[in-house]
């Protein structure tokens, strides 16, 4: 079920399966920001990536002398979740354990995400409860896409990112089969503009760690308008797109896809988080129109 968020500039929908951002409307324009899931080229709008985020080795995992098989990205973006707190400028949305995840995902947990509508400004707030006597061991993160270009006057080459900090950044460069392969390739030296480049995503996302920045803008040099996204709290941060695709995606992860070769232990692999039972773990990042 669709469910909508709306002031008078802007209007904002999410999905109940996969508590899924649909869309963020700019009213005056009926200028849609969110990629809107073209089948051809990719079917999905803004997942929600937990309990992992991207691909394991072989789809599986270790715990406890168990194996387990997952799909890239984690079940909740394919999970119904149910709407449990709703106001004008928020809603909530929650997912709890089943019999369905925990064959792959041996754990008791809740996720909340929450949507907040301020003026100009979505917020999306992961909130990973432990239902368990023992840790729980999960990732979390977001994959908004947007379009690009938002008008049919431009080019996609007509956008690029700004940190909010100079950077110098490599990409983890991943294998076929989305695992980091132990590579690395350079894309920025101490310069804060990444500019767009469908050739990019030939060889998978851009992955980036131990940023200096929190924030990063989709920004055009043919038009005013921006999106400001900030990941603070968030250690990884994935650049996306299909080749072909007119859209990109900012993804902030706490988590990060398997390495090429390693044991398949959930409690070993990087990124992974570690919540004593019965805590919390909370993580918010945003998106602003400028």
């Amino acid at each position: 079920m669709l469910y909508f968020l709306e002031n008078d500039n802007y209007k904002v929908g999410i999905e109940s399966r996969g508590a899924e951002l649909q869309h963020f409307i700019k009213k005056d324009e009926e200028l849609e920001l969110i990629w809107q899931a073209d089948p051809q080229v990719w079917a999905s709008h803004a997942p929600t990536l937990f309990p992992i985020v991207g691909e394991l080795p072989n789809g599986s995992y270790t715990y406890e002398d168990e194996t387990y098989h997952m799909k890239r990205h984690g079940f909740a973006r394919h999970k119904e979740f149910k709407l449990v707190d709703e106001h004008h400028d928020k809603l909530v949305f929650e997912l709890t354990h089943d019999d369905e995840t925990l064959e792959q995902y041996p754990f008791k947990f809740t996720l909340l995400v929450a949507y907040k509508l301020e003026w100009n400004k979505l917020s999306v707030t992961y909130l990973v409860r432990s239902d368990d006597d023992h840790a729980l061991y999960f990732s979390v993160g977001g994959h908004p896409g947007f379009n690009v270009p938002l008008y049919p006057n431009e080019k996609y080459t007509d956008y690029y990112l700004a940190f909010d900090e100079e950077e110098t950044l490599s990409r983890y460069l991943l294998s076929p089969d989305g695992l980091q392969n132990g590579d690395t390739e350079r894309v920025l030296q101490q310069e804060r503009v990444l500019p767009l480049n469908h050739s990019y995503f030939e060889k998978d996302a851009l992955v980036f760690k131990n940023l200096n920045s929190c924030k990063v803008t989709l920004a055009s040099h043919t038009n005013p308008r921006a999106i400001e996204f900030d990941f603070d709290g968030f250690p990884y941060l994935g650049i996306w797109a299909k080749p072909e695709g007119n859209f990109v995606c900012i993804e902030p992860w706490c988590g990060i896809a398997g390495r090429v070769g390693e044991t398949g232990e959930l409690r070993e692999k990087e990124g992974i988080q570690e919540l004593a039972p019965k805590q919390s773990f909370e993580r918010t990042f945003s998106i602003c129109i400028l």
